[in-house]
């Protein structure tokens, strides 16, 4: 696992764009109807841009998949960020979306631990790649980070066929959440082995 550069944005973003095209919970926030791949690629670049400022962004050296990681208590609101937010707003959530979205953020607020954590925004492995074990191989190297880190690892999915890989990696689910599809939240203590 290697960490990257802002350099790398265009290739983690195009990765992540691929992997979570049909993801529920992304076209759940996303506006849909003409240029909804667009959008979620807009998705990908915010969530780049706040992982950049407020946590880590891993490839695999092969450069194939990628995670996003966010330090929640590191993130601070600045100049950049509400611009970073404003253009979220207009360019990938749409105006209509914003009070679904709001809600949406704040049940999830709500329901992390109010701990420092090692948040996975996201994890994806470019899709001629898929079920080589490369998503494997890179969460255990995440996995091996926030050990190192002493942080919890926290994700939400809505993805069922994820659920027993993230199980058998030693996540549990400590919530769900009915959103009209259910989201699951998970979470592996950093001092598991």
């Amino acid at each position: 696992m290697i960490k990257a550069d802002y350099k790398d944005k265009k290739l983690v973003v195009d990765i992540l764009t691929l992997s979570f095209a049909a993801n529920q919970s992304v076209n759940y926030i996303i506006k849909q109807g003409n240029n909804q791949l667009e959008r979620i690629q807009y998705l990908m670049e915010y969530s780049f841009e706040v992982c950049y400022l407020f946590g880590d962004i891993f490839l695999t050296e092969d450069r194939n998949a990628c995670a996003l990681i966010l330090y929640p208590d590191k993130k601070k609101t600045t100049f950049t960020s509400i611009i970073l937010d404003a253009k979220l707003i207009f360019f990938g959530i749409g105006l209509m979306n914003i009070k679904k979205t709001l809600s949406r953020e704040a049940l999830i607020k709500e329901i992390h631990p109010k701990e420092p954590m090692y948040y996975l925004w996201f994890i994806g492995v470019h899709p001629k790649y898929q079920n080589k074990g490369m998503g494997t191989k890179l969460l255990k190297e995440i996995l091996r980070d926030s050990y190192l880190k002493k942080r919890t690892i926290y994700l939400e999915t809505s993805t069922l066929k994820n659920l027993p890989w993230y199980q058998k990696l030693g996540f549990h689910i400590y919530y769900e959440l009915d959103l009209g599809y259910t989201l699951f939240f998970l979470k592996r203590y950093f001092s598991e082995k």
